[in-house]
């Protein structure tokens, strides 16, 4: 009988909350259906009687665990009808070999059991950790154990790895987790090994108080679906339906509510109620005649507003310059500020960064030394661990990581650098020559997020032996920012291009930035106000209606302009004209 877990009294209010936000699938022991692909296809799917918090048997003998929801999610929204069926691991492994159970919901992967099964992409990482009795030394690595008795449950993966490193005499094999847990704690054997999450689980449950977690993490193992190999069908299926249910968020409740919660809250219902009461009563009080107070105040300045437009008309468009200036003021003052904020956290950024890119390379190196020993090492004796992962395999992706790291790491120098350039302030005697490509460069970095999420076809061309232009380059890239923000806000879905390019014109002595979108276009009424200051069709979304009025404005002040043009069909094109240096303009 598997183990019967208790839901504590505290737990019973957020584990409510979190089923009523999972969708609702019918609970069923074996050979209960449930709606799906038709009426006479019923998939069974196998699972551990007593792996808690992946998959056991209730205390009302049911299936329940992470497993056993994420099968749930997936059955329904792929429309399946399926039946658990749960036992001793070993049972389900031979379940699968022989046809009585089409899919297992929670196997680790291995290359040697890839050479039987099929395995779905992973749905979680699992951690195994090394377990024994007070007072027993602590180790750091499997490889410690050796010469030890060593307790495993039958056919898991941590059978399977230590039986692979030569283990086979010092295990003592047991049918489930807790039976390896529960003869640790009767003072037989050296250490168990079993996963770190049900380790802990279990000993709580069965209060094991001379048990403890002795290493950390010794291995981490891929957890997946597996069918037999050929049942490609059956496997895509699942494949599909756990894509869709991380996608949709039910997989994250399903975590949340049995990996990512481990600790039961420590404040009963009643006191949190109490005290949430006297927080929220006095702030909702204060808001209240916080808005009445406000409303007064708006009503007062309205009529005062009105009485100053009745006295004198120009009074009425001084005011209204006077919002003009504030809000272009205000602006001015959050770019201020965000500057500052960019610039101490760029600091922050780069100073770690700063020892990444100075102990990476040191990093290799010494790998690099080390690798003529390692394999000689490995010819001599065969196959070992390094830091829970065979060598074999590892052997050939630890130069690939950290030439991965390295590349990653100058990437976050270089976008912090770009952010400084962006955010250190400017003035408008700052003319200086600038090469235009760069700063178009620069403003594509920041705005790469931006772009990957809008579209999926973005394309830059940039000209050859451009002439520079002078003027202020933090001021020409705000305006290349505004330009291709308003192209990814034009795209009604990400399978629409952007294009961007940069181009000489001899024959009017100007370099020209050119951003074409494939998005809804602009209506014909709306021309003549694109760069008028608060326009904007984006006021429900937080448009100002300040980003094409600054462009303009400072196109201008580069003796430049912004040409705009939209066909009929559809799309947006937006061309910077700036003038040239003469003295530079090639022949």
């Amino acid at each position: 009988m598997g183990l019967l877990l208790r839901v504590k009294p505290l737990l019973i209010f957020p584990l409510l909350f979190l089923a009523l936000c999972l969708p609702t699938t019918r609970l069923h022991a074996e050979g209960a259906d449930e709606p799906g692909i038709d009426s006479h296809t019923t998939i069974v799917v196998g699972g551990d009687r007593d792996y808690p918090p992946y998959e056991f048997i209730d205390m009302d003998g049911r299936p329940a665990g992470y497993n056993v929801d994420l099968t749930r999610a997936i059955a329904d929204v792929m429309g399946m009808r399926v039946t658990f069926r749960f036992g001793s691991w070993s049972e389900m492994r031979q379940g699968l070999n022989d046809g009585s159970i089409n899919i297992l919901q929670g196997i680790s992967w291995s290359e040697e059991r890839a050479k039987k099964l099929d395995f779905s992409p992973p749905h979680t990482i699992v951690h195994h950790a090394v377990f024994a009795r007070k007072g027993t030394p602590a180790i750091s690595s499997l490889e410690e154990l050796r010469g030890k008795k060593v307790i495993v449950f039958r056919d898991g993966i941590m059978y399977d790895m230590l039986m692979s490193l030569g283990f086979g005499k010092d295990l003592i094999l047991t049918g489930t987790p807790a039976d390896a847990l529960r003869l640790l704690a009767s003072g037989k054997y050296d250490y168990c090994v079993v996963a770190s999450l049900p380790g802990m689980y279990l000993i709580r449950e069965l209060h094991l108080t001379n048990v403890v977690q002795v290493a950390r993490s010794v291995s981490a193992q891929k957890y997946c679906y597996a069918v037999n190999k050929g049942d490609a069908e059956l496997l895509a299926r699942f494949s599909e339906g756990l894509a869709i249910v991380k996608q949709s968020g039910q997989y994250q409740a399903i975590y949340d509510k049995w990996l990512g919660v481990n600790e039961p809250p420590t404040f009963p219902r009643e006191r949190i109620l109490k005290y949430g009461a006297m927080v929220l009563l006095p702030l909702i009080l204060g808001l209240t005649a916080s808005m009445v107070w406000s409303r007064t105040l708006q009503r007062r300045v309205a009529l005062r507003t009105d009485e100053l437009a009745r006295e004198v008309a120009e009074r009425k468009l001084a005011l209204e310059e006077l919002r003009r200036h504030q809000d272009r003021l205000v602006q001015a003052d959050k770019m201020a500020s965000l500057g500052i904020l960019v610039s101490g956290v760029a600091h922050e950024i780069n100073n770690p960064n700063g020892l990444l890119l100075l102990n990476l390379p040191i990093l290799r190196d010494v790998y690099a030394d080390a690798l003529q020993e390692l394999e000689e090492l490995y010819q001599r004796e065969g196959d070992f661990l390094l830091g829970g992962v065979s060598y074999a395999r590892m052997r050939d992706e630890i130069p690939q990581m950290l030439e991965e790291m390295v590349h990653a790491a100058q990437r976050i120098k270089r976008i912090v650098e770009d952010l400084k350039d962006f955010a250190r302030p400017d003035t408008v005697a700052a003319m200086e020559p600038f090469d235009v490509n760069q700063v178009v460069q620069a403003a594509v970095r920041l705005v790469e997020p931006s772009l990957r999420k809008a579209t999926t076809r973005f394309a830059a061309t940039y000209g050859e032996r451009l002439p520079r232009v002078c003027g202020n380059s933090q001021r020409i890239e705000q305006v290349v920012i505004n330009l291709l923000i308003n192209a990814c806000q034009s795209l009604p879905a990400n399978d629409r291009a952007i294009t961007l390019s940069t181009a000489y014109e001899q024959a009017g002595g100007n370099v020209t930035l050119t951003v074409r979108d494939e998005g809804i276009g602009i209506p014909p009424e709306h021309f003549s106000h694109l760069t008028d200051p608060f326009f904007t069709t984006k006021r429900e979304s937080g448009g100002t209606g300040l980003g094409l009025s600054i462009s303009a404005g400072i196109a201008q002040e580069h003796g430049g302009e912004i040409i705009f043009s939209s066909p009929p069909e559809g799309g947006t094109t937006v061309k910077l004209v700036l003038p040239a240096m003469k003295e530079v303009i090639p022949p």
